[in-house]
Parts: C-alpha cells; sequence; structure tokens
C-alpha cells in the first residue's frame, strides 16, 4: 500500500537521531526490488543551444545571443561529437537546450532559418536523426515542449525529460528562483508530463532541492509525479537533483543542501515512490557522497560521459567510470550500463518507436558482450 502525503511529511522530516533508521529502511526496498545493482548510462552531451528565454536564479547554462559564451550547435558540431562519441563506445546522446529561444531572439530564428528549420523541435529532430544513423539513441530534454513537438520528437528518441523541480507556485513569485522563468510554471509543466503519458512517451523526471522549498513541498512534488506515473506508468526514472550555487548567479550565496539533507530526501523518496521505480542523484554534484546515496535507496547514477562535459554543471567532471564502479563495489553494488530506455519499457512497442528497436537491440547486444 502505498505511503500517504502525510507519511511523506513524517518521514523527510524525521529526526536526526532517526536518519540512519530511514535510510535503512529505503535501502532495504531498493535492494527488494532492485537488488544490489546500480546503473548508468554511458552518453554524450549535446547541448543544441545554451539561448534560453527564462531567467532562473541559479542557472548558468542560459545566454542571450549577443552574451559571450552563447552558442547554438550547427549540424557540424553535432556531427563532430557524435563521431567522438562513437568511438568511446557512448550509447546514448542527450539533447539539452534552453527553452524556447525562437520565441524570444529574432537572431535565433534567423539561425534555424539558416539550418532549413522554423523551429527548435524540428531542429532537434535532425539532431536525432543524426544520432540514430551513427548507432545512438536520443533522449531529448527540451524544456517545455508542446503535445505536437513531442509527437514530432517520440519517432527519434528512446525517451524524453523535464525536471519538474517542485509543484509549488510560492517559488515563482517575486524574489523568488523561478520569478523571471515562465516555463517553470508547475501547471505548465505538470501539464507537459501528462500529455507525455498520453502520448505514450518513456520520461524521465526529478525534483530540484534545495532552491528555497520547504521540505513538504519536496514531498508534495514526489507525490505529483507517483500520481501521474500511477495513471499512465510513463515515468521511467526520478532524479534528485541538489542544487549548487554558482558565481554570477543571483543565487551565488545561497546555502546548498548538506549530504544529510541530500540523503534524507532520497530516502523519502525512495519510501514515496516505491521499490519498482529508478530513482537517480547525479554523482558530479556529490562527489563525496556516493556510498550515503547508495545508502539512502538510489538505484541509478544517470548519464555519464568520457567525451563532453555536463554543460548544466560544468564545475562539476563527471566521475571515472572505473573509479565509480570501484566504490560501488566497496558498497557491495556491481554497476552496470544501460541504455537511455529503461529495460521495463524496451520491449513494448507502444514506447519504444519501431524506428529504433533494432539500434536499443544491438546496443543491448554489446552492454550483455561487454562491447565498448
Amino acid at each position: 500500500m502505498a505511503l500517504s502525503r502525510e507519511d511523506g511529511y513524517r518521514l523527510i522530516d524525521c529526526p536526526d537521531q532517526e536518519l540512519d533508521s530511514l535510510l535503512d529502511t529505503a535501502g532495504k526496498l531498493r535492494d527488494r526490488f532492485k537488488g544490489r545493482i546500480v546503473t548508468y548510462s554511458r552518453k554524450i552531451f549535446l547541448p543544441v543551444t545554451n539561448l534560453c528565454r527564462d531567467r532562473c536564479s541559479y542557472c548558468t547554462f542560459r545566454k542571450d545571443p549577443n552574451e559571450p559564451g552563447a552558442w547554438t550547435m550547427t549540424p557540424d558540431d553535432i556531427a563532430d561529437v557524435l563521431g567522438r562519441g562513437s568511438e568511446r563506445g557512448c550509447k546514448e546522446a542527450l539533447m539539452c537546450l534552453g527553452d524556447k529561444p525562437e520565441l524570444a531572439f529574432p537572431q535565433y530564428r534567423d539561425t534555424l532559418s539558416r539550418f532549413g528549420h522554423r523551429t527548435t523541435a524540428e531542429y532537434v529532430h535532425r539532431a536525432c536523426e543524426m544520432a540514430i544513423e551513427r548507432g545512438f539513441l536520443p533522449h531529448t530534454n527540451a524544456g517545455i515542449l508542446t503535445r505536437d513537438e513531442m509527437k514530432l520528437l517520440k519517432p527519434v528518441n528512446a525517451s524524453l525529460g523535464l525536471m519538474l523541480e517542485n509543484v509549488s507556485p510560492r517559488l515563482s513569485l517575486k524574489g523568488m528562483p523561478h520569478f523571471s522563468a515562465p516555463d517553470k510554471d508547475p501547471a505548465v509543466r505538470l501539464r507537459m508530463l501528462r500529455e507525455a503519458g498520453e502520448l505514450g512517451i518513456a520520461f524521465t523526471t526529478g525534483i530540484l532541492i534545495g532552491i528555497g522549498e520547504t521540505r513538504q513541498e519536496r514531498v508534495d512534488s514526489l507525490i505529483a509525479i507517483r500520481e501521474l506515473h500511477e495513471t499512465y506508468g510513463h515515468i521511467q526514472e526520478v532524479i534528485i537533483q541538489n542544487f549548487r550555487a554558482k558565481p554570477g548567479t543571483r543565487m551565488a550565496g545561497f546555502a546548498e543542501p548538506d549530504s544529510a539533507e541530500i540523503a534524507r530526501t532520497v530516502a523519502t523518496a525512495r519510501l514515496l515512490l516505491g521499490g519498482t521505480m529508478n530513482i537517480q542523484a547525479p554523482p558530479n554534484l556529490n562527489p563525496h557522497d556516493h556510498k550515503l546515496l547508495l545508502a539512502a535507496g538510489i538505484n541509478d547514477w544517470g548519464g555519464i560521459s568520457p567525451v563532453t562535459q555536463d554543460y548544466v554543471n560544468p564545475e562539476a567532471a563527471w566521475p571515472h567510470i572505473d573509479a565509480l564502479a570501484t566504490t560501488c563495489r566497496e558498497a557491495g553494488f556491481s554497476l552496470s550500463e544501460r541504455l537511455a530506455i529503461y529495460e521495463d519499457y524496451i520491449d513494448r512497442p507502444d514506447f519504444l518507436p519501431a524506428g529504433l528497436q533494432p539500434v536499443a537491440s544491438k546496443l543491448r547486444a554489446d552492454i550483455l558482450e561487454g562491447v565498448l
């Protein structure tokens, strides 16, 4: 029987002296359903454009067109990264970009036109086709997409992603982190998650902790994700991502959540979402707490690239896969590679498009054979 919202409030607010017990309970639930295997996806990160109409208080990724460091990848840029990723045995092509730049920047619309496209979604579709031709499974995180844009992208994506972040509209009020970010409206993000379920798209989402939300608002956000998954069965993974303060942002001096706070949130997520959900915490954002996160109930580390940096968190280097495998082994776990779409969805034609099934089958076989 699923835990109630009130149960979640009680768990996440447990006294510090009960934290070890909370983590132990969550870890045992994970073990019962997932065993002692923790997964990761070997990926390349393709930041198609960092132009974005939103201005979140903690982000260094987004740029205006005339700012230093602004970019939009050309098809040749994309082909170059795909080539380097293929040489290093990467299997996921993560398309990550800013929200709705064509609505804000005429210069960017001109760039799209030169590439032969009207919209960002059309250009991402082309990039995904290029990735598939190279033997990758694309996963796109393009911010808010309309239903029609998701229909366009579904045939060329193994999965899509959008961080819910938090369901509290309070975080969009003046002085709060999402005040200047229209695409962070919780109702808009929940609508996209719901429509993805209606379209049968394997979906990755999650919450962002430490941006000024309350513990209870974290629980509310996890419950919202659970309710959507109970209805559509499409949430393949939930990420518990911790805020990192970045120089040059409005939240540069904001306190980051400590290790215990992150662990109690991970454990509460495991208990609220159940033993079958895949729960991730980014290893590069928690470089000293890998064993703690394993104890708290995660079963996945997300995408790790031997080729490209984390462009959203460039200060946080990916862990070396061999070193991460050693850490997992010391904690009693085995590290295993997975694809951009989880095994639970890979054999379901309603989720994995027919055109991607041969690619997925080959990559799955490569993993089983230990081919880089």
